[in-house]
């Protein structure tokens, strides 16, 4: 049999670059042990593939009605065009949900950065799955700790760590433990009158993650809180290179107040998370039109439910989407975003970057667009460049708000 042409595969919608690769040695290793085991298609579940490697890999190697999870839109669509390329088919897209785990025997894991995902995915494994099932997880041995076998062994009774390879190594997960009556996702969380509902895969999970907090305040959308205090409460947030968390810097802000109706307008949550941006607009401007979106599977259930969760549900519309591609051009008036600098566990400011040209490609012209970023990762001069003229609302040494005015 031919060797799979992984060189072939392509990360296309998601950003590309010499330094960002469709497939990886854990990938590799998770094929290899598949295709050694007696287990057919049927029976195999596939979660976290980022863009198609392993279950087009089996499904070539005649490995058919796999079933695939993948929390992300660009994923989804790159595992599309790949199999299209290839002219491959023969597995099936499904939810984190027991229609993606019935009856399965072997689960494949890319494992997730989060451990709440890790967590979610473990006990719904156990919950679904069949009772002899297997699950392999892998992943790059820098990014792999023993708390990623702790989370296992609350769902599995052996948890086996193999030897490393090629710098990625496999933990073989067996015997499911019985579960509890309720899954342990999602969550949820009070701020300030803000009910936020998260599943394991959100962003943040149930807290209010700092940035979103200060763009929040600069709306006048949250009551004012001290920076130091919410750093107190989110040390485990991981800092930009070269950042060093400021605890002592207070802030007090002066609510933004625009000169416009808000009657009408359309608003955009882009990238939205748990949906703190958008519900809280949508409380605070009930005339407002609010769509929320974002690529993760998980943060759109966990926006959905916090929209509910607030008497919202009926006016925040939530998409699971990439960049807003389905949303007509120059359809917002306002776009809110708290962009990510990660590109899964690399440092990279190509996820930004097509943030805010979705901004742009959306605004009306003269319509707005709030950013809260990093302030070491200086994005005035791109959203000037991509966006119109941006404006410095408020900065501290750890975030920086501008609003842009589309051109």
């Amino acid at each position: 049999m031919p060797e799979f042409p992984y060189s072939r595969l392509r990360r296309w919608p998601d950003v590309e670059a010499d330094n960002l690769q469709a497939h990886d040695a854990t990938d590799l290793l998770l094929v290899g042990r598949a295709l050694a085991l007696d287990v057919p298609g049927s029976q195999i579940a596939v979660i976290g593939d980022e863009y198609g490697a392993i279950t087009l890999a089996l499904t070539d190697a005649g490995r058919h009605d796999i079933r695939v999870h993948q929390d992300l839109a660009t994923g989804r669509r790159a595992l599309a065009r790949n199999a299209e390329e290839l002219g491959l088919d023969g597995f099936v897209a499904h939810e984190l949900d027991a229609a993606l785990l019935a009856g399965a025997r072997l689960v494949l894991l890319q494992l997730p950065k989060s451990l709440a995902e890790l967590e979610e995915i473990a006990d719904a494994v156990a919950r679904w799955a069949a009772p002899d099932a297997v699950l392999i997880a892998g992943g790059r041995v820098k990014h792999m700790t023993l708390g990623q076998n702790e989370v296992l062994a609350r769902s599995f009774a052996r948890v086996q760590a193999e030897r490393a390879e090629r710098k990625s190594r496999l933990v073989v997960a067996s015997e499911p433990l019985p579960v509890p009556a309720e899954p342990p996702f999602p969550v949820t969380a009070q701020h300030d009158g803000l009910t936020l509902v998260a599943h394991g895969g959100a962003f943040a999970g149930p807290r209010l993650d700092i940035g979103t907090r200060v763009l929040l305040e600069v709306l006048g959308l949250s009551s004012p809180r001290s920076l130091s205090e919410e750093a107190e409460g989110h040390r485990d947030e991981t800092p930009s290179p070269g950042e060093v968390p400021d605890r002592d810097e207070a802030f007090r802000l002066a609510p933004l107040r625009s000169t416009r109706s808000t009657t009408g307008r359309t608003v955009v949550d882009l990238g939205c998370g748990t949906g703190a941006l958008a519900v809280s607009y949508a409380l605070a401007h009930p005339d407002a039109r609010v769509i929320a979106t974002d690529r993760s599977a998980a943060a759109v259930a966990s926006a959905r439910a916090t929209a509910a969760a607030n008497g919202v549900g009926d006016r925040v519309v939530v998409t699971h989407d990439d960049a807003a591609s389905e949303l007509s051009d120059a359809s917002a008036d306002v776009v809110l975003l708290n962009p990510p600098f990660h590109l899964g566990s690399s440092v990279h400011t190509g996820a930004a970057t097509r943030l805010f040209e979705a901004a742009a490609r959306l605004l009306r012209p003269g319509g707005e667009l709030f950013t809260v970023y990093n302030s070491s990762l200086n994005y005035r001069a791109e959203l000037t460049r991509l966006v119109g003229e941006a404006e410095q609302l408020h900065r501290t040494s750890k975030f920086t708000v501008t609003r842009s005015i589309r051109r």
